[in-house]
């Protein structure tokens, strides 16, 4: 645990490198979120694996508010925390959300940027989310993740925490405040963008203008995959990634 912006934040810690920071999607954790992809990179990283604000282990309640700015600074102040000044940032889903508005606001902090399953419009992402993260539907068709959810949440947000977190994630995907062109562009670190070819959230016109956005961009569009690229095609993602990073350099 290390005291961030107000929160007591928990996450994991391997490796042994320069600092890379991941963050994962809605719902998750930070100990559980992308799978063997990113297991991978402890052999050239010290990854950082944060727990977001109600979620895991890092006590939040969503009924005081879930903003993506509040994200942004969680990052920043969890870096400061660790004593990080520049590190590497890859981001998946939310976690890609917050992981482009860090970039837009600190670009002078990071070394490389890698954003997953993410697009800078509002639609279809909050239509979308709308539906996925319906806690009522959840519990309705999907018995298994509401259990998931539990397990994942519970013991320290408190029983159904979970209820509260998801509409209030779908919610500000609805309301964040959009980054502008100019905004994106002025991104100049190298990026890789990255989506599945039938991801419900990001068309792959959307990814591919994210990337012609950003100066210094690699375009990633895995085959035969939805929104979970980093568990449905680990080894594409894991070539992708060693590229991106080796040598700091545009891929």
């Amino acid at each position: 645990m290390v005291e961030a912006n107000g929160l007591q934040v928990a996450y994991e810690a391997d490796g042994d490198g320069p600092p890379l920071i991941v963050l994962h999607e809605a719902g998750s954790t930070g100990a559980v979120s992308l799978g063997p992809a990113v297991d991978g990179l402890s052999s050239r990283f010290r990854v950082f694996r944060a727990d977001a604000r109600g979620h895991g282990a890092t006590r939040w309640d969503a009924a005081d508010g879930f903003t993506t700015a509040d994200l942004v600074a969680d990052v920043i102040a969890f870096a400061d925390a660790l004593g990080v000044g520049t590190f590497h940032l890859l981001g998946f889903s939310m976690g890609a959300t917050t992981a482009l508005n860090v970039a837009a606001r600190h670009a002078d902090r990071l070394r490389t940027l890698v954003v997953i399953g993410i697009s800078p419009d509002r639609e279809p992402r909050a239509r979308v989310a709308r539906h996925a993260l319906d806690a009522e539907r959840i519990e309705r068709d999907d018995p298994a993740w509401a259990r998931r959810l539990d397990a994942l949440h519970g013991p320290v947000q408190g029983p159904g925490a979970w209820h509260r977190l998801l509409p209030a994630i779908a919610a500000d995907v609805a309301e964040q405040p959009l980054l502008t062109a100019a905004a994106i562009h002025a991104i100049g670190v190298p990026t890789l963008v990255a989506c599945g070819d039938r991801d419900p959230f990001v068309p792959v016109g959307h990814a591919w203008a994210l990337a012609r956005e950003l100066p210094r961009s690699g375009l990633l569009v895995a085959p035969d995959c939805g929104h979970e690229l980093p568990r449905e095609r680990p080894g594409i993602l894991a070539t992708a990634l060693h590229d991106v990073h080796r040598e700091e350099r545009t891929p």
